[in-house]
C-alpha cells in the first residue's frame, strides 16, 4: 500500500486539534485541501477515520489505532529533527524518560542534577507512573526509556540493567512504639492497619507474595497511588507499613517514626534502567542513558 506520508502528518494535526480548520491553520493550508486529503487517506485505507460533530471531527475506532500509531512516529520524527539540527557540542534534544517515586528520590534527582550542569541544552521529560504502566509506555514506544523499582516482569524486548539495590525496613509512627522491643513474628503484626502501595503496582504484588509464602492473609487498609504519599500516612498512624530505609531515615532521627523489627527477611529490591532493545535511542537519549549508567552505584562496583 503506497501512502504518502505527508496525509499521515495531515491526519496527526486533524485528530490532534479534532477540528480540521484549526489543522490547516497550524499546517498553512486550506479546509478544503485538508478534507480532500483525509479522504483520500480514509480511501486508501479502506475505512472510515472521523466523525463529523458539532463543534469538529471526532475518531472513530480504525483512526484512534492508527493515531496511536502516528503520533508516537510523528514525535520521533520531529525529535531526529530537532537533534539533527542541533549537533553541536551542546548536544540539545528532548528525552522522555519513566520514572517510579522510589527511582526518582533514591537516584535520579542527584543523578539529573549533575547531568544538568554537563547537558545544559538537553531538555528532560519525566513520566511518574507504577513499573507495570511505565513498562507498557516504553514498549508503545512513548518513552525512550525508563529508571523503575524492581522486582517486576519485563518482557523479553526489554533490556534491564541494575542501577542500585537498596533494603526497605518496615515502620510505623510514634503510636507503635511499644512493637519495637523484640523482633516481630509477621504473624504478629497481621491485625495492624497496613498502608501499602495500590494493587496496580508491582511492590504491591511483591508483598503481597510476601504474606502469602509467611502463610498470612493482609490486605492493605489503605492504598495510595505512589510511594512518595506513604510516609505522611505513617508519620500521623494510619498505620504500617515498608519503605526504602534511605527515605524514612530522617524522620526516623527527628523521632516521628519507629523501625519494627520482624524475625524474617524482607525481600530485597533494587532501580533498573530499562529500555527497549529493538528501538535505538536518539543522541540526547543515548547521552543521558550512558550518563545514568556511569553514575550508578551498580556500575561504580563494576569499576566503569
Amino acid at each position: 500500500m503506497d501512502i504518502n506520508f505527508e496525509y499521515y502528518k495531515i491526519f496527526y494535526y486533524v485528530a490532534k486539534y479534532g477540528n480540521i480548520t484549526k489543522a490547516a491553520v497550524a499546517l498553512g493550508s486550506s479546509q478544503p485541501n485538508v478534507t480532500r486529503i483525509m479522504r483520500l487517506l480514509e480511501a486508501q485505507l479502506n475505512c472510515r477515520l472521523f466523525i463529523r460533530e458539532a463543534r469538529g471531527v471526532s475518531l472513530t475506532e480504525e483512526g484512534k489505532l492508527l493515531y496511536s500509531h502516528v503520533e508516537i512516529a510523528y514525535r520521533h520524527l520531529l525529535n531526529a529533527q530537532e537533534e539533527i539540527g542541533r549537533q553541536d557540542v551542546q548536544k540539545g534534544g528532548t528525552v522522555e524518560i519513566g520514572a517510579t517515586e522510589t527511582a526518582l528520590h533514591l537516584f535520579l534527582l542527584q543523578a539529573l542534577r549533575g547531568f544538568k550542569l554537563e547537558y545544559p541544552a538537553i531538555r528532560i521529560k519525566i513520566h511518574n507512573h507504577t513499573t507495570p504502566e511505565t513498562l507498557k509506555l516504553l514498549i508503545s514506544g512513548k518513552l525512550d526509556f525508563a529508571v523503575i523499582t524492581a522486582p517486576f516482569e519485563a518482557s523479553p524486548s526489554v533490556c534491564c540493567e541494575k542501577v542500585m539495590d537498596f533494603e526497605e525496613i518496615l515502620v510505623g509512627g510514634m503510636q507503635y512504639k511499644d512493637l519495637c522491643k523484640t523482633p516481630l513474628k509477621l504473624k504478629d503484626i497481621k491485625n495492624l492497619p497496613w498502608v501499602a502501595l495500590g494493587r496496580e503496582s508491582a511492590t504491591y504484588e511483591m508483598y503481597r507474595n510476601f504474606f502469602v509464602a509467611h502463610k498470612v492473609d493482609k490486605e492493605p487498609d489503605m492504598e495510595v497511588a505512589t510511594s512518595d504519599l506513604m510516609l505522611p500516612l505513617i508519620e500521623n498512624n494510619f498505620g504500617i507499613g515498608f519503605v526504602p530505609g534511605e527515605l524514612a531515615e530522617p524522620l526516623l532521627k527527628e523521632g516521628k517514626l519507629v523501625q519494627i523489627q520482624i524475625s524474617c527477611e524482607i525481600p530485597g529490591r533494587s532501580l533498573q534502567i530499562v529500555s527497549d532493545k529493538g528501538r535505538g535511542k536518539s543522541l540526547a537519549a543515548d547521552t543521558l542513558y550512558k550518563y545514568l549508567r556511569s553514575v550508578s552505584p551498580a556500575w561504580s562496583k563494576r569499576g566503569f
